[in-house]
């Protein structure tokens, strides 16, 4: 199984536009549906909508509730995703490639807290 979100998962994640340097994914998902683990590598998430939902790496979970848009940094990071809320998700992710994930998956679950 690939860790490309856009291959694992291709009913949730759309590449928009892509070139040496950064790929333009887009996500969508409604409320229940849950991706399976994928890895992104430091990345800037666009909400269009506001969204709940819950991130789980290995033993270690964190919910997540982001209005509409918000622009947050994701620290590289491995996670499956599952949209808790009771709308649809709609968001824009500017990945950087070249970017190097930390040691400690759990440390980087989720948007930064800054």
């Amino acid at each position: 199984m690939s860790d490309d979100p856009a291959v694992s998962n291709p009913d949730f994640y759309r590449v928009l536009w892509e070139n040496d340097d950064v790929r333009v994914l887009e996500y969508r998902d409604e409320p229940g549906q849950g991706t399976t683990p994928h890895v992104h590598p430091n990345t800037v998430m666009v909400t269009l909508t506001g969204f709940d939902r819950r991130l789980t790496t290995g033993e270690h979970s964190r919910d997540v509730s982001l209005p509409a848009g918000t622009a947050v940094w994701l620290p590289a990071q491995e996670h499956s995703g599952a949209n808790t809320g009771s709308t649809p998700t709609h968001t824009i992710l500017v990945e950087l490639k070249h970017s190097v994930m930390s040691s400690d998956p759990a440390s980087s679950l989720g948007p930064a807290d800054s």
